[in-house]
Protein backbone atom coordinates (compact mmCIF):
# COMPACT_ATOMS: atom_id res chain seq x y z
CA UNK A 1 0.00 0.00 0.00
CA UNK A 2 1.39 3.43 -0.96
CA UNK A 3 1.71 6.07 1.72
CA UNK A 4 -0.97 8.13 -0.05
CA UNK A 5 -3.43 5.23 0.08
CA UNK A 6 -2.57 4.67 3.74
CA UNK A 7 -3.12 8.35 4.47
CA UNK A 8 -6.50 8.27 2.71
CA UNK A 9 -7.52 5.19 4.68
CA UNK A 10 -6.52 6.87 7.94
CA UNK A 11 -8.59 9.96 7.11
CA UNK A 12 -11.61 7.85 6.22
CA UNK A 13 -11.29 5.86 9.45
CA UNK A 14 -10.97 9.03 11.51
CA UNK A 15 -14.00 10.56 9.82
CA UNK A 16 -16.01 7.40 10.37
CA UNK A 17 -14.96 7.20 14.01
CA UNK A 18 -15.85 10.86 14.55
CA UNK A 19 -19.30 10.27 13.08
CA UNK A 20 -19.83 7.25 15.31
CA UNK A 21 -18.73 9.20 18.40
CA UNK A 22 -21.03 12.11 17.52
CA UNK A 23 -23.94 9.76 16.95
CA UNK A 24 -23.31 7.94 20.22
CA UNK A 25 -23.05 11.24 22.10
CA UNK A 26 -26.32 12.47 20.58
CA UNK A 27 -28.02 9.20 21.48
CA UNK A 28 -26.67 9.45 25.03
CA UNK A 29 -28.06 12.96 25.42
CA UNK A 30 -31.44 11.85 24.06
CA UNK A 31 -31.41 8.89 26.45
CA UNK A 32 -30.61 11.14 29.43
CA UNK A 33 -33.47 13.47 28.46
CA UNK A 34 -35.86 10.55 28.18
CA UNK A 35 -34.86 9.28 31.64
CA UNK A 36 -35.24 12.68 33.30
CA UNK A 37 -38.29 13.06 35.48
CA UNK A 38 -39.77 16.31 36.73
CA UNK A 39 -38.73 16.80 40.37
CA UNK A 40 -41.70 17.30 42.65
CA UNK A 41 -42.44 19.00 45.94
CA UNK A 42 -44.07 17.06 48.82
CA UNK A 43 -47.50 18.18 47.57
CA UNK A 44 -46.84 16.55 44.18
CA UNK A 45 -46.37 19.61 41.97
CA UNK A 46 -43.28 20.28 39.81
CA UNK A 47 -40.43 21.72 41.85
CA UNK A 48 -39.49 25.12 40.40
CA UNK A 49 -37.25 26.09 43.30
CA UNK A 50 -33.67 27.22 43.02
CA UNK A 51 -31.63 29.96 41.42
CA UNK A 52 -32.33 30.87 37.80
CA UNK A 53 -31.31 33.46 35.23
CA UNK A 54 -32.96 34.80 32.07
CA UNK A 55 -29.99 36.81 30.76
CA UNK A 56 -29.64 36.27 27.04
CA UNK A 57 -28.17 37.71 23.85
CA UNK A 58 -31.56 37.43 22.17
CA UNK A 59 -33.22 40.87 21.87
CA UNK A 60 -36.62 41.49 23.39
CA UNK A 61 -38.18 42.52 20.07
CA UNK A 62 -37.22 41.27 16.62
CA UNK A 63 -35.46 43.41 14.05
CA UNK A 64 -37.86 44.33 11.28
CA UNK A 65 -35.92 42.51 8.57
CA UNK A 66 -35.51 39.21 10.45
CA UNK A 67 -37.27 35.88 10.53
CA UNK A 68 -38.13 34.12 13.80
CA UNK A 69 -34.84 32.17 14.17
CA UNK A 70 -31.12 32.77 13.81
CA UNK A 71 -28.99 30.48 11.69
CA UNK A 72 -26.57 28.34 13.68
CA UNK A 73 -23.72 30.23 12.02
CA UNK A 74 -25.15 33.47 13.40
CA UNK A 75 -25.50 31.89 16.83
CA UNK A 76 -21.87 30.79 16.75
CA UNK A 77 -20.72 34.29 15.87
CA UNK A 78 -22.91 35.93 18.53
CA UNK A 79 -21.70 33.56 21.24
CA UNK A 80 -18.08 33.57 20.12
CA UNK A 81 -15.40 34.36 22.67
CA UNK A 82 -11.74 35.23 22.18
CA UNK A 83 -8.85 32.91 23.04
CA UNK A 84 -8.72 34.34 26.57
CA UNK A 85 -12.37 33.51 27.17
CA UNK A 86 -13.61 37.09 26.80
CA UNK A 87 -16.74 37.96 24.82
CA UNK A 88 -16.05 38.81 21.20
CA UNK A 89 -18.06 42.00 21.66
CA UNK A 90 -15.74 44.94 22.37
CA UNK A 91 -15.45 47.09 25.46
CA UNK A 92 -15.13 44.69 28.38
CA UNK A 93 -12.79 46.06 31.02
CA UNK A 94 -13.06 42.84 33.00
CA UNK A 95 -11.22 41.06 30.21
CA UNK A 96 -8.35 43.52 30.20
CA UNK A 97 -9.50 45.64 27.32
CA UNK A 98 -9.00 49.40 27.59
CA UNK A 99 -11.95 51.75 27.82
CA UNK A 100 -12.67 54.19 25.03
CA UNK A 101 -10.02 56.88 24.76
CA UNK A 102 -10.85 60.22 26.31
CA UNK A 103 -12.91 61.00 29.35
CA UNK A 104 -14.25 57.99 31.23
CA UNK A 105 -18.02 57.93 31.42
CA UNK A 106 -19.93 56.05 34.07
CA UNK A 107 -20.79 53.33 31.59
CA UNK A 108 -17.17 52.75 30.60
CA UNK A 109 -16.07 52.77 34.23
CA UNK A 110 -18.68 50.18 35.13
CA UNK A 111 -18.01 47.81 32.20
CA UNK A 112 -16.39 45.41 34.64
CA UNK A 113 -19.79 44.82 36.25
CA UNK A 114 -21.93 44.33 33.14
CA UNK A 115 -23.47 40.95 32.35
CA UNK A 116 -25.41 41.12 29.11
CA UNK A 117 -25.77 37.39 28.68
CA UNK A 118 -23.60 34.95 26.77
CA UNK A 119 -26.08 32.66 25.00
CA UNK A 120 -28.89 32.98 22.49
CA UNK A 121 -32.33 31.93 23.79
CA UNK A 122 -33.16 28.41 22.57
CA UNK A 123 -36.82 27.35 22.69
CA UNK A 124 -38.01 24.04 21.20
CA UNK A 125 -34.58 23.65 19.63
CA UNK A 126 -34.83 27.00 17.83
CA UNK A 127 -32.39 29.89 18.35
CA UNK A 128 -34.91 32.71 18.63
CA UNK A 129 -34.34 36.18 17.16
CA UNK A 130 -36.68 37.77 19.71
CA UNK A 131 -38.24 36.98 23.05
CA UNK A 132 -41.56 38.39 21.84
CA UNK A 133 -43.25 35.71 19.72
CA UNK A 134 -46.79 37.04 19.42
CA UNK A 135 -47.68 38.84 17.17
CA UNK A 136 -45.83 36.76 14.60
CA UNK A 137 -43.53 39.65 13.67
CA UNK A 138 -41.93 39.42 17.11
CA UNK A 139 -42.73 43.02 18.02
CA UNK A 140 -45.15 44.65 20.41
CA UNK A 141 -48.36 45.80 18.70
CA UNK A 142 -49.11 49.51 18.20
CA UNK A 143 -50.77 51.51 20.94
CA UNK A 144 -54.44 52.36 20.74
CA UNK A 145 -55.41 56.04 20.35
CA UNK A 146 -56.19 56.06 24.08
CA UNK A 147 -52.84 54.45 24.82
CA UNK A 148 -51.02 57.08 22.79
CA UNK A 149 -52.98 59.80 24.58
CA UNK A 150 -52.01 58.47 28.01
CA UNK A 151 -48.33 58.15 27.09
CA UNK A 152 -48.30 61.70 25.70
CA UNK A 153 -50.13 63.00 28.76
CA UNK A 154 -47.47 61.47 30.99
CA UNK A 155 -44.69 63.04 28.92
CA UNK A 156 -46.32 66.46 29.03
CA UNK A 157 -46.75 66.22 32.79
CA UNK A 158 -43.06 65.46 33.28
CA UNK A 159 -41.98 68.11 30.77
CA UNK A 160 -43.13 70.82 33.18
CA UNK A 161 -40.18 69.95 35.41
CA UNK A 162 -36.48 69.46 35.04
CA UNK A 163 -35.18 65.91 35.55
CA UNK A 164 -33.69 66.88 38.94
CA UNK A 165 -36.41 69.17 40.30
CA UNK A 166 -37.49 66.69 42.98
CA UNK A 167 -36.78 63.05 43.86
CA UNK A 168 -40.04 61.65 42.47
CA UNK A 169 -38.84 62.57 38.99
CA UNK A 170 -35.84 60.26 39.26
CA UNK A 171 -36.21 56.65 38.00
CA UNK A 172 -37.73 54.07 40.35
CA UNK A 173 -34.53 52.05 40.23
CA UNK A 174 -32.38 55.01 41.16
CA UNK A 175 -34.67 55.63 44.10
CA UNK A 176 -34.37 51.96 45.12
CA UNK A 177 -38.15 51.46 44.96
CA UNK A 178 -38.36 48.69 42.34
CA UNK A 179 -36.49 47.97 39.15
CA UNK A 180 -38.71 49.15 36.32
CA UNK A 181 -38.47 50.82 32.94
CA UNK A 182 -36.80 48.94 30.08
CA UNK A 183 -36.95 45.73 32.12
CA UNK A 184 -39.12 44.32 34.88
CA UNK A 185 -37.09 41.40 36.29
CA UNK A 186 -39.70 40.50 38.92
CA UNK A 187 -42.54 41.06 36.49
CA UNK A 188 -45.11 40.76 35.49
CA UNK A 189 -44.03 39.96 32.87
CA UNK A 190 -40.49 38.99 33.86
CA UNK A 191 -38.54 40.89 31.20
CA UNK A 192 -34.76 40.23 31.20
CA UNK A 193 -32.38 43.00 32.09
CA UNK A 194 -29.82 44.16 29.55
CA UNK A 195 -27.05 45.03 31.98
CA UNK A 196 -26.56 42.90 35.10
CA UNK A 197 -28.20 41.09 38.03
CA UNK A 198 -30.69 39.23 35.86
CA UNK A 199 -30.83 36.38 38.38
CA UNK A 200 -33.53 35.29 40.80
CA UNK A 201 -34.51 32.73 43.39
CA UNK A 202 -37.80 30.81 43.41
CA UNK A 203 -39.15 29.46 46.72
CA UNK A 204 -42.27 27.33 46.65
CA UNK A 205 -44.81 26.03 49.17
CA UNK A 206 -48.19 24.38 48.75
CA UNK A 207 -50.01 27.73 48.77
CA UNK A 208 -47.41 30.33 47.75
CA UNK A 209 -44.61 30.90 45.24
CA UNK A 210 -42.05 33.61 45.94
CA UNK A 211 -39.81 35.07 43.24
CA UNK A 212 -36.97 37.22 44.57
CA UNK A 213 -34.81 38.95 41.97
CA UNK A 214 -31.24 39.98 42.62
CA UNK A 215 -31.84 43.49 41.29
CA UNK A 216 -32.98 45.71 44.19
CA UNK A 217 -33.93 42.45 46.01
CA UNK A 218 -37.52 42.79 44.73
CA UNK A 219 -39.71 40.00 46.10
CA UNK A 220 -42.94 39.03 44.39
CA UNK A 221 -45.46 36.85 46.21
CA UNK A 222 -47.81 34.65 44.18
CA UNK A 223 -50.71 33.07 46.06
CA UNK A 224 -52.05 29.72 44.88
CA UNK A 225 -55.82 29.73 44.74
CA UNK A 226 -58.71 31.75 43.35
CA UNK A 227 -59.06 34.80 45.55
CA UNK A 228 -60.38 37.01 46.93
CA UNK A 229 -58.86 39.56 44.55
CA UNK A 230 -57.87 43.05 45.56
CA UNK A 231 -60.33 45.87 44.90
CA UNK A 232 -59.83 47.52 41.51
CA UNK A 233 -58.45 50.74 43.00
CA UNK A 234 -55.74 48.93 45.00
CA UNK A 235 -52.75 48.63 42.66
CA UNK A 236 -49.55 47.56 44.45
CA UNK A 237 -46.09 47.05 42.99
CA UNK A 238 -46.08 43.77 40.96
CA UNK A 239 -49.88 43.74 41.04
CA UNK A 240 -52.20 41.10 42.50
CA UNK A 241 -50.89 37.66 41.42
CA UNK A 242 -52.79 34.40 41.79
CA UNK A 243 -51.55 31.04 40.55
CA UNK A 244 -53.05 27.67 39.76
CA UNK A 245 -51.71 24.36 38.49
CA UNK A 246 -52.84 23.09 35.10
CA UNK A 247 -51.26 19.65 35.12
CA UNK A 248 -47.54 20.29 35.49
CA UNK A 249 -47.75 23.95 34.43
CA UNK A 250 -47.94 26.79 36.94
CA UNK A 251 -50.30 29.42 35.50
CA UNK A 252 -50.22 32.87 37.11
CA UNK A 253 -52.71 35.67 36.40
CA UNK A 254 -51.89 39.19 37.57
CA UNK A 255 -54.10 42.29 37.61
CA UNK A 256 -54.09 45.58 39.57
CA UNK A 257 -50.55 46.48 38.44
CA UNK A 258 -49.29 49.80 39.79
CA UNK A 259 -49.73 52.59 37.18
CA UNK A 260 -46.11 53.70 37.71
CA UNK A 261 -44.73 50.25 36.90
CA UNK A 262 -44.24 50.94 33.21
CA UNK A 263 -43.38 48.11 30.82
CA UNK A 264 -40.67 49.32 28.48
CA UNK A 265 -41.95 52.87 28.67
CA UNK A 266 -45.67 52.09 28.49
CA UNK A 267 -47.67 52.45 31.73
CA UNK A 268 -50.30 49.79 32.45
CA UNK A 269 -53.94 50.75 32.43
CA UNK A 270 -56.39 49.66 35.09
CA UNK A 271 -57.49 46.87 32.70
CA UNK A 272 -54.10 45.24 32.18
CA UNK A 273 -53.81 41.49 32.85
CA UNK A 274 -50.66 39.42 32.51
CA UNK A 275 -50.85 35.63 32.24
CA UNK A 276 -47.64 33.68 32.87
CA UNK A 277 -46.88 29.98 32.46
CA UNK A 278 -43.94 28.22 34.15
CA UNK A 279 -43.06 24.77 32.77
CA UNK A 280 -40.08 22.72 33.98
CA UNK A 281 -38.82 21.22 30.71
CA UNK A 282 -35.53 19.67 31.89
CA UNK A 283 -33.04 19.69 34.74
CA UNK A 284 -31.54 23.00 33.62
CA UNK A 285 -34.51 24.91 32.19
CA UNK A 286 -37.91 26.38 32.98
CA UNK A 287 -39.86 27.62 29.96
CA UNK A 288 -41.45 30.94 30.86
CA UNK A 289 -44.34 32.12 28.68
CA UNK A 290 -46.28 35.34 29.09
CA UNK A 291 -49.25 37.11 27.54
CA UNK A 292 -50.06 40.80 28.05
CA UNK A 293 -53.70 41.86 27.64
CA UNK A 294 -54.44 45.57 27.91
CA UNK A 295 -57.14 46.64 25.43
CA UNK A 296 -56.94 50.21 26.73
CA UNK A 297 -53.27 50.57 25.79
CA UNK A 298 -52.55 48.04 23.00
CA UNK A 299 -54.37 47.22 19.77
CA UNK A 300 -54.04 43.49 20.51
CA UNK A 301 -52.71 41.06 23.08
CA UNK A 302 -49.03 40.16 22.82
CA UNK A 303 -46.53 37.89 24.51
CA UNK A 304 -43.42 35.76 24.30
CA UNK A 305 -41.31 32.85 25.48
CA UNK A 306 -38.13 33.05 27.57
CA UNK A 307 -35.99 30.16 28.81
CA UNK A 308 -35.05 30.43 32.49
CA UNK A 309 -31.70 28.69 32.87
CA UNK A 310 -30.32 27.10 36.02
CA UNK A 311 -27.97 29.52 37.78
CA UNK A 312 -25.34 27.52 39.65
CA UNK A 313 -24.05 30.41 41.67
CA UNK A 314 -25.01 32.65 44.56
CA UNK A 315 -27.22 35.71 44.45
CA UNK A 316 -25.73 38.68 46.23
CA UNK A 317 -27.37 41.38 48.29
CA UNK A 318 -28.29 44.44 46.27
CA UNK A 319 -28.32 46.95 49.09
CA UNK A 320 -29.09 49.92 46.79
CA UNK A 321 -27.70 52.41 49.28
CA UNK A 322 -25.75 54.27 46.62
CA UNK A 323 -28.98 55.68 45.20
CA UNK A 324 -30.38 56.49 48.64
CA UNK A 325 -27.27 58.26 49.86
CA UNK A 326 -26.46 59.97 46.59
CA UNK A 327 -29.96 61.37 46.05
CA UNK A 328 -29.10 64.37 48.23
CA UNK A 329 -25.94 64.94 46.21
CA UNK A 330 -27.78 64.58 42.90
CA UNK A 331 -30.40 67.18 43.82
CA UNK A 332 -27.85 69.46 45.53
CA UNK A 333 -25.70 69.38 42.41
CA UNK A 334 -28.69 70.41 40.31
CA UNK A 335 -29.43 73.32 42.65
CA UNK A 336 -25.76 74.37 42.48
CA UNK A 337 -25.85 74.45 38.67
CA UNK A 338 -29.10 76.40 38.72
CA UNK A 339 -27.55 79.00 41.03
CA UNK A 340 -24.55 79.34 38.75
CA UNK A 341 -26.82 79.83 35.74
CA UNK A 342 -28.88 82.43 37.60
CA UNK A 343 -25.69 84.34 38.44
CA UNK A 344 -24.44 84.11 34.89
CA UNK A 345 -21.27 82.32 35.95
CA UNK A 346 -19.82 78.91 35.28
CA UNK A 347 -18.15 76.18 37.28
CA UNK A 348 -14.40 76.76 37.10
CA UNK A 349 -13.86 73.03 37.60
CA UNK A 350 -15.32 72.43 34.14
CA UNK A 351 -13.08 74.96 32.36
Amino acid sequence: MSRYAALLLAVLCATSTSGVVSTVAAQARASDAAKWEVPRTPDGHPDLQGNWTNMTLTPFERARDRGPVFTWEEVEEMERTTDDGCPANPGTVACGRPVIAGSISGQEYNEVYWDRGSRVAIVDGEPRTSLVTSPSNGRRPPLTPEGERRVQESRELRSQFGPYDHPELRPLGERCVINSGTSNPAGPPMVPKTSYNGNFTIVQTADHVMIMVEMIHDARIIRIGSGPRLPTKVRPWFGDSWGRWEGDVLVVETTNINPKQALRGVPPSEHMKVTERFTRVDAETILYEFTVEDPTMYTQAWGGEIPLNKFDDRLYEYACHEGNYSMTSVLSGARYQENLAAQGSSDSRRD
